[in-house]
């Protein structure tokens, strides 16, 4: 599939700590019916059977929308799958070597939480960088804020699409006007809404707003 910074404007990233009784299936369809431009499948407790057979229905899912489908991490499930790409943090493989395995054509998203790492992954061929933890994360209680200043800087350095990420909701997207995101990546801020379909629609509407203000 070929892809857009456009589609990094509303990147819905996976979590099953809030299901209620759904699948994930579920919970992403709602989402994709509600304008997420790009999802991220996450797993750290699935194992790689259960792992791949989800991303195989996700990629199904996500492309049925027009949406691309990355996977946290894992360029094997990726590559067998048919999702579009993978994305990796400072911590996984190496954005070259991702580069390497994946080829030209898929996505390689990277985590940037610096210039420098910024830099070194543009320069190993990552197509995008998340940065943040912008808001702190409910997710990853160890992780750091990052000030504007920084998030800016990080845009300023780089000519690929920068996506923020980390504790985004409705009530502080609007602060990241002017830093020079293509968009925001949302875990909480989706997946644990009542309504995942209506909350996705007002953060799209949001996202765009801050996007076309930079």
């Amino acid at each position: 599939m070929k892809w857009t910074a456009e589609q990094l404007r509303l990147y819905a990233v996976t979590d099953r700590s809030w299901l209620r009784g759904k699948t994930l299936l579920e919970q992403v369809e709602q989402a994709l019916h509600g304008g997420a431009t790009m999802v991220q499948l996450r797993e750290k407790e699935l194992d790689e059977t259960s792992f791949l057979d989800e991303a195989l229905q996700m990629a199904k899912l996500c492309h049925r929308y027009g949406v691309p489908l990355l996977i946290n991490d894992n360029v094997e499930i990726a590559r067998l799958s048919g999702a579009d790409g993978v994305h990796v943090g400072q911590d996984d493989m190496e954005a070259a070597s991702v580069r390497g395995l994946l080829g030209p054509d898929m996505i390689v998203g990277v985590t940037a939480k610096t210039v420098e790492q910024a830099l070194r992954a543009q320069d190993a061929g990552a197509d995008y960088l998340g940065s943040g933890a912008v808001f702190g994360s409910a997710t990853k209680r160890n992780a750091k804020p990052m000030t504007m200043e920084q998030l800016r800087d990080i845009c300023d350095a780089v000519s690929i699409p920068v996506v923020a990420i980390g504790g985004i909701n409705r009530n502080n997207l609007s602060e990241l006007t002017g830093t020079g995101i293509a968009g925001v990546a949302v875990i909480s801020g989706i997946f644990a809404a009542g309504d995942i379909e209506q909350e996705c629609r007002l953060l799209r509407s949001i996202a765009e707003k801050v996007v076309a203000a930079k």
